[in-house]
C-alpha cells in the first residue's frame, strides 16, 4: 500500500516564510549591480551543480538554434539562461517599489525604453476586442508584464498554482494583487477564464511549457505538446491571441514586444483552427526567443514525451 505523503509542519512553513521575507527585505536594500552579481553567481552555481538541467538546456539549444553554433557558444547561452532565471525573480522584488509609486508610469517610461508607450498597442487591442488572450513565453522578465498592463489600464486575470506553504502563498497573492492581477487557481480554471472574457477583461498566460493535455505543434522545428486553451478561448469567444514579452537590453533598459493579434477565422473547422492558432502563437514566441536566446528558460524539458498520451482529437 502506497504511503500517503506527509505535508510540511507548521514550524517548517514558518521557517520558509521567514527566510523568504528576509530575502525580500535584503534584495530591496541592495543596488541593482549587486542583484545582477548575485544572479550571475546563483546561475553559475546551478548550471554547474545541476547536471540534469544543464543537459536539458544544452540539448534544447542545440536542437533549436545550434546548427551553426560551437559547443562553447551553446554553453554560453545556457549559462546566461540560468542567470536570467534568477535575475527575473530578484529583479521584480527590486522593482516592486517602483510599480507601487504614484509616479510609476513616468518612471517606467523613462527607465524601460518606452515600454509603457509600446503597451498602449496592447491596450488598443484589448479595447477593440473587449478583452483578449495575452500570452508570453518564459523569457526576460515576464513578471513585469502584469504591472505594465495595470499602468496602461488593462484589467488582467492570470492563472497560478497555489503554493504548498499557505504563508508564502498569501504573501505571493498580496504581491501579485498589487500589480492589478486577478489570480485564479490552476485547477478547473477554464470556466473562470471564459467568465473573465465575458466580462470584458483580458487573460494572461504562459503557454510555452510541455503538458500531457496539450496538442503536438511545431516549436523550433520539433513537435512539442502545447496547451490548446488559448486557441479554444479565442475560438469560443471570438477574441484574439496576442503574444507579448519584456526582454532586457544593455544599460538596464527593457525591450517590449506586442505582436500583431492572431484572430480566429470564421467558418473554419474547429480542429484546424485550434492547430493553426496554436502554431501561429508558437511562431511569434519563437521570433522573440531567437532575438534574446540567453533570456529564455531552456532548462525546462519543453519537448518532453508522455507515455499513453491521448490525442486531443481522437
Amino acid at each position: 500500500m502506497k504511503k500517503r505523503k506527509r505535508g510540511k509542519s507548521k514550524l517548517l512553513k514558518l521557517i520558509e516564510f521567514g527566510a523568504v521575507f528576509t530575502l525580500l527585505s535584503f534584495v530591496r536594500m541592495i543596488p541593482m549591480t549587486c542583484i545582477r552579481a548575485i544572479s550571475s553567481a546563483l546561475g553559475a552555481l546551478f548550471f554547474f551543480t545541476s547536471a540534469k538541467r544543464r543537459l536539458i538546456a544544452t540539448e534544447n539549444i542545440t536542437a533549436a538554434l545550434g546548427k551553426d553554433m560551437t559547443p562553447e557558444e551553446i554553453r554560453k547561452i545556457a549559462r546566461t539562461s540560468f542567470r536570467s532565471f534568477f535575475l527575473t525573480f530578484l529583479e521584480i522584488i527590486k522593482f516592486q517599489h517602483v510599480f507601487d509609486s504614484e509616479d510609476a508610469a513616468d518612471r517606467i517610461r523613462n527607465s524601460a525604453d518606452s515600454l509603457e508607450a509600446l503597451f498602449q498597442k496592447a491596450k488598443a487591442v484589448h479595447d477593440e476586442s473587449k478583452g483578449c488572450i495575452f500570452v508570453t513565453p518564459h523569457i526576460g522578465n515576464w513578471e513585469v508584464l502584469p504591472h505594465v498592463s495595470r499602468l496602461v489600464g488593462i484589467p488582467l486575470a492570470v492563472i497560478a498554482r497555489p503554493l504548498d506553504n499557505e504563508y508564502l502563498n498569501d504573501l505571493l497573492l498580496k504581491k501579485r494583487a498589487a500589480s492589478g492581477q486577478i489570480i485564479m487557481p490552476k485547477r478547473n480554471s477554464f470556466f473562470a477564464l471564459q467568465d473573465t472574457l465575458k466580462k470584458g477583461k483580458s487573460i494572461g498566460m504562459l503557454p510555452d511549457q510541455s503538458t500531457m493535455k496539450g496538442i503536438l505543434v511545431d516549436f523550433f522545428g520539433r513537435k512539442a505538446t502545447t496547451t490548446p486553451v488559448p486557441a479554444l478561448l479565442a475560438i469560443s469567444h471570438r477574441r484574439p491571441i496576442v503574444v507579448v514579452a519584456c526582454c532586457r537590453k544593455d544599460g538596464g533598459q527593457f525591450e517590449g514586444f506586442v505582436c500583431d493579434p492572431i484572430w480566429p477565422k470564421e467558418n473554419e473547422s474547429e480542429k484546424a483552427e485550434i492547430f493553426r492558432l496554436t502554431q501561429e502563437m508558437n511562431r511569434n514566441m519563437e521570433m522573440i526567443i531567437r532575438k534574446y536566446p540567453g533570456q529564455y528558460l531552456w532548462m525546462h524539458n519543453r519537448w518532453k514525451t508522455y507515455k499513453n498520451k491521448k490525442e486531443f482529437y481522437s
